[in-house]
């Protein structure tokens, strides 16, 4: 009698032990996948692939034209502060964005007698742009013709604006820091 119950209890003890050791392998997170970089050689054959496609050459056609180069000459007059991220004195030329635009808050500024759009990103992430928000409260108070200093890590371009794109990460007013954006936890 022993026996028989040994046999049937211990396929039952194998079968849960299966069952739970499945379990614990699901509840496991799953490790996160690392990319590679791409190589140079990849990068190239990519970008190439990018410029035949309709968007490739749009831009490239944009990057050709009067206004594309207008745009790369006036980001060009301040890559040298925006890499070493020191300050550039501005003047608000406009409290609004260009008609059409989605970037969020900002405004218009002028830096070294070119103008350039200055928008901000939110420290909080999901934070609704067309909404009061308290972190830009001081932002909101500039008004047209005040003299700003910002810090800014990145300038960019895109073929739908007549300027180029900065993001402020530093602004102040009367050597006081009205904005300051916080660089995310990974350091990006």
């Amino acid at each position: 009698m022993k026996k028989i119950t040994y046999a049937l209890i211990l396929p039952l003890v194998v079968v849960g032990g299966l069952v739970f050791a499945n379990m614990v392998v699901k509840n496991h997170p799953a490790e996160k996948i690392i990319r590679k970089p791409a190589s140079a050689s990849e990068r190239e054959v990519e970008l190439k692939r990018w410029k035949a496609s309709p968007d490739g050459v749009k831009y490239e056609k944009w990057k050709a034209s009067p206004n594309g180069k207008k745009v790369f000459s006036s980001a060009a007059k301040i890559s040298k502060e925006v890499k070493n991220f020191t300050d550039m004195e501005a003047v608000v030329t406009s409290l609004s964005l260009p008609t059409g635009s989605a970037l969020g808050f900002g405004m218009m500024v002028k830096i070294n007698e070119e103008e350039f759009i200055l928008c901000f990103r939110s420290n909080e992430p999901n934070k609704n742009f067309l909404i009061y928000n308290d972190e830009f409260k001081h932002l909101y108070g500039l008004k047209v013709n005040d003299k700003i200093m910002i810090r800014s890590r990145n300038v960019m371009h895109a073929p739908k604006y007549s300027y180029p794109i900065l993001f402020g990460d530093l602004i102040k007013f009367d050597n006081k820091v009205i904005y300051q954006h916080k660089s995310s936890e990974d350091g990006c």
